[in-house]
């Protein structure tokens, strides 16, 4: 067990619980908590504990074993916690038992990040797609949450059925739910890809990346707009759209929702439509955060993801190493025999490892400062204006080298 450093008095106290297992190390368990404990202050919470245990597979009834979680029970009684929050998703059951246990609220991974969503979602669109992943997650688990939803039905009269359990009405209910909010979104999605057709055929290009890397400050220095940028998990979850013109060449940048490790399904499937502008781009930004420790496994949740909702196909990518002033190196002691790790690895190394075979398609800049955004604009430029002359092959008369444009005072 692992206590916090008190922070706040105003928030709800957590504590945070994971496993160690046979695919997760030691190292990567602190590092997901880490990225658990964000969660929580992005959503309201103050994490005072954490615990961790090595278990093969989590246990089918308390996910974590009793003595662990007789542990977890003392600590919650002597220190006033009214919640704990697992970094899994949790079987009913497992909800059930350990809830019972404990006399806490219980939130798992799912449930956790779909409560945030329900937070930062502003349009109707957003807010559609996250109550439709809410009462997905909810219908398996509505033995534990157990709700009265027969208020919500008006007059409805005569639906239910001899001897229907009260169980069995919240399910109907659910399920005519869950109908009504796809019917909503088709409505909302047969309306956004009119929007996008009435757009012509200009080059698009997509910003995508796991959260907080960066991406929406990004959007703002090339398009020189102020969407809501903060350093929080999942501050932006509307895709924007803006029209971006470098040099003499204009494009359209969209910046979507950040992923994350072990994105809810319901989620996935619900923001489908949302992801729609990085289906169709002609070109991905995958913005990645250089200071994150973690950042080549970031990677690769990412580009898993999107080969989930089939954005990635032969499309090209540029990688974009973001927060390069962020980045710490730590330095490794010369009586140290043991191989130098990504931790103790300066950026030059860095950029001269995996990265360094990705050619002109892999830029370093800090959006923040300002440091590489011109070798950025260059690449962009470069790389959209190849698929612009493919587009329209007979005003290739129109581009001219991007230098030259930017001696000539272009931005």
């Amino acid at each position: 067990m692992k206590e916090f450093i008190k922070t706040s008095q105003s928030s709800e106290r957590t504590i945070l619980v994971g496993l160690i297992t046979p695919d997760v190390s030691e190292t990567q368990a602190e590092e997901y908590l880490d990225e658990l404990a964000f969660l929580s202050e992005t959503a309201g919470a103050e994490p005072v504990a954490r615990f961790l245990q090595r278990l093969d597979t989590p246990h089918p009834a308390t996910f974590v074993g009793k003595g662990k979680l007789d542990e977890i029970a003392e600590y919650v009684s002597a220190h006033e916690v009214g919640l704990a929050i697992f970094d899994d998703e949790l079987a009913p059951n497992q909800l059930r038992n350990i809830e019972r246990q404990l006399g806490i609220r219980i939130l798992d991974r799912t449930s956790l990040i779909l409560d945030i969503f329900a937070t930062r979602a502003q349009t109707a669109h957003a807010k559609t797609q996250v109550e439709m992943a809410q009462y997905q997650y909810m219908l398996p688990r509505l033995t534990r949450l157990w709700t009265h939803l027969e208020r919500q039905r008006g007059g409805n009269i005569g639906l239910r059925g001899p001897g229907e359990t009260q169980l069995e009405t919240d399910r109907r209910i659910i399920l005519r739910k869950i109908s009504q909010l796809k019917e909503q979104l088709k409505k909302i999605d047969k309306q956004k890809s009119v929007q996008r057709q009435n757009r012509g055929k200009m080059v698009r290009v997509a910003l995508v990346g796991y959260t907080n890397v960066g991406k929406s400050t990004l959007m703002n220095v090339l398009a020189k707009s102020d969407i809501f940028a903060e350093n929080k998990l999942f501050a932006t979850l509307d895709t924007t759209v803006r029209k971006v013109v470098l040099g003499n060449l204009p494009f359209l940048l969209a910046d979507t929702v950040g992923f994350i490790r072990k994105l809810p399904t319901q989620l996935v499937e619900s923001f489908k439509s949302t992801l729609d502008e990085v289906r169709e781009s002609d070109l991905i930004l995958h913005v990645v955060d250089i200071s994150h420790p973690e950042f080549e496994d970031q990677i690769a949740v990412v580009t898993e993801t999107l080969r989930e909702i089939e954005a990635l196909g032969d499309k090209p990518q540029i990688l974009v190493f973001n927060k390069i002033d962020a980045y710490q190196h730590i330095p490794k002691d010369p009586d140290d025999l043991t191989p130098a790790t990504k931790l103790n690895r300066t950026r030059e190394e860095l950029e001269k490892s995996w990265m360094a075979r990705m050619g002109n398609d892999c830029v370093f800049i800090s959006a923040r400062t300002g440091e590489g955004m011109d070798e950025l604009r260059r690449l962009l430029y470069e790389r959209v204006k190849a698929i612009h002359i493919q587009r329209y092959p007979y005003n290739d008369f129109l581009y001219q080298d991007y230098s030259d444009l930017l001696d000539d005072g272009a931005e």
